[in-house]
């Protein structure tokens, strides 16, 4: 059976009517397997997983899209987390018997159907890009959603697909195709940004630090707390026992502990090579909280 993991965020953590809104559509797609969402309020921003056949995605993925654009307006959205648009991200995991190519594939059609459907310009990225520099996901997300009009008037910068008409309440959508991913983010015990920058900073693999591992330090000021905020792409060769002991050891040289940490969605059990979720001081973690959980469902 072929299936397709999607995971499209949105630019609105802070309004939980919106982010029901949001949910209630994808739950009326009855061959699709709604998993997990939630909003942050600090990032600003809210997290949909869902599973199905590669045709019920596309539709419950446009349809979602189409709900966010109804109700997210760009102009007045603030958070720490960078993004183009509304729909800031949607990306497309190849699971089952699922190809990359498939998951290319459906990249490029939804990205196409966004723009037909509500005339959002799309950059594609991961393995679904068409420019080499727009694999990373940073690189086509740079300067974010403020920087992006100046960005679609730039000739080397055009969007992949749609005209470069900046429109301020939607912005633009990042589309891609990418293996699986694991967001994970840990809290530290104090309220120092810089802490948490520099954390970041020495973990982060294209500073040399660990091998897949993308990370930003931001400010939880709903709870005056700093945040690691990490994307692991490979989680067998970097698992999270490893991410959790770097980010202890760094935060102890400076005299703080870890407070707690969290997953964002889902991930693979290879994720817990080593160590248990208990040992990560997890907010929350149950069964439900792994992909595989889901797979043995479908």
């Amino acid at each position: 059976m072929k299936i397709i993991e999607c995971v499209p965020n949105f630019s609105e953590g802070c309004d939980l009517d919106k982010i029901e809104s949001i949910a209630r559509v994808l739950k009326s797609f009855p061959d699709v397997h709604f998993i997990d969402y939630g909003g942050d309020s600090d990032h600003n921003r809210s997290v949909f997983t869902f599973l199905g056949k590669p045709e019920h995605v596309l539709e419950a993925a446009l349809a979602a899209s189409g709900k966010a654009l109804e109700l997210i307006d760009m102009r007045s959205q603030t958070g720490v987390h960078p993004r183009l648009g509304a729909v800031d991200v949607v990306p497309f995991i190849p699971l089952g018997k699922t190809k990359m190519a498939d998951a290319v594939d459906l990249a490029h059609l939804f990205g196409q159907q966004l723009y037909e459907r509500f005339s959002v310009p799309v950059y594609y990225y991961g393995e679904a890009a068409l420019v080499p520099e727009r694999r990373e996901l940073a690189n086509v997300r740079h300067g974010g959603y403020e920087a992006l009009k100046d960005k679609m008037n730039n000739p080397d910068s055009l969007p992949d697909v749609g005209k470069s008409d900046f429109n301020p309440r939607s912005g633009a959508t990042a589309v891609g195709a990418r293996e699986l991913l694991v967001a994970y983010n840990i809290n530290l015990n104090c309220s120092d940004l810089r802490l948490a920058q520099k954390i970041a900073s020495l973990i982060r693999e294209k500073n040399g630090g660990l091998k897949h591992v993308r990370a930003i330090g931001v400010i939880l000021k709903s709870r005056n707390l700093a945040q690691v905020s990490m994307n692991l792409t490979n989680c067998k060769e970097t698992p999270l026992k490893m991410i959790y002991e770097q980010v202890e050891k760094l935060a102890a040289e400076r005299g703080v502990e870890i407070l707690e940490s969290e997953l964002i969605g889902l991930a693979p059990k290879c994720a817990f090579a080593g160590t248990k979720p208990e040992k990560l001081k997890f907010l929350k973690f149950d069964k439900d909280r792994l992909l595989e959980t889901h797979l043995k469902n479908l």
